[in-house]
């Protein structure tokens, strides 16, 4: 009957979620796991922003998370930073864990969003990805999870590329997800629709504006 009709329009309440860490270490790839199931092999470098969405129903309640990855070049970043910053609900810092200097400069990422007014109750969690490649693995878990304690962040280690952790990357996702829907800070407006089609169009004219 028309009620199940009404029922739709509920708003899904967004969540902006961003994706931070040097360049390969796998950002795109744990986007695309978590929102498209499937990983892209030659993800090219990702310009600028992009973002890519995926609505869950949690207790009965639709919440839509908004996940924006950054390009780790330096010289695409400088002029999208503060745009990518506003208005976040949750950040998660990437690195590689076959790669020791991908995780030495998660301090400067760390304090870049510090730097951008991220509020201390911003959620931020810490993911090691690629641990199917164990065998040239340079960071220790143990070493890690000192980082990751030091800043009271939750640590993950996951492996975008391999299918089989599909239900790990998701679960990093949601144990987020479930933060945020209770945490419930009074920032949570809805964005209208106008606001947002604005963006899209700005989006797409940067990206006209952007073939180097």
């Amino acid at each position: 009957g028309r009620m199940g009709i009404t029922g739709l329009h509920v708003q899904a309440r967004i969540f902006k979620i961003i994706v931070i860490g040097d360049s390969n270490v796998g950002k795109t790839c744990l986007t695309y796991r978590f929102c498209g199931g499937a990983f892209l092999k030659n993800p090219e470098a990702t310009i600028g922003v992009d973002f890519r969405e995926r609505t869950l129903q949690l207790d009965g309640e639709s919440i839509k998370l908004q996940i924006w990855d950054t390009a780790g070049q330096e010289r695409f970043r400088k002029s999208m930073v503060e745009h990518y910053y506003r208005s976040v609900h949750a950040v998660i810092f990437v690195y590689d864990m076959t790669s020791l200097s991908s995780f030495e400069s998660l301090p400067e990422w760390i304090d870049e969003c510090t730097r951008h007014s991220v509020g201390p109750m911003v959620p931020r969690i810490l993911v090691g990805n690629k641990c199917d490649l164990r065998d040239s693995r340079e960071v220790p878990t143990s070493v890690a999870q000192r980082l990751a304690d030091s800043y009271n962040f939750p640590l993950f280690e996951t492996s975008a590329k391999d299918p089989a952790e599909k239900e790990h990357v998701d679960a990093i996702f949601l144990t987020l997800a479930y933060r945020l829907k209770s945490h419930k800070p009074l920032r949570l407006k809805q964005p209208s629709e106008s606001s947002v089609r604005y963006l899209w169009n700005q989006r797409e004219r940067e990206e006209a504006a952007c073939q180097c």
